[in-house]
């Protein structure tokens, strides 16, 4: 697991503990989720199709990614101010 986000939709409805998961393929994200009386786990918010959840994956990573970048540019300039 990379990072937990939270997600605003118009400034009305927030999701939680959406996690950035870096497997096989590269990073995506899960939706937030609680263990079932079976043991299984199951989404407690999610896009109800596909071309929404890529969507919101795509702005997720990209936010992520300008995150991280930002992180090493801070780095690279405290390093040039020593």
């Amino acid at each position: 697991m990379k990072a937990v986000v939270s997600m605003t939709l118009d400034d009305e409805f927030v999701v939680h503990d959406i996690k950035i998961i870096d497997g096989d393929k590269g990073l995506f994200i899960a939706m937030p989720s609680r263990r079932a009386g079976d043991g299984e786990f199951r989404d407690i918010a999610h896009p109800i199709n596909s071309e929404t959840r890529d969507m919101i994956q795509r702005v997720i990573l990209e936010k992520y990614a300008d995150a991280v970048a930002g992180l090493g540019e801070e780095d690279s300039s405290e390093s040039e101010q020593q």
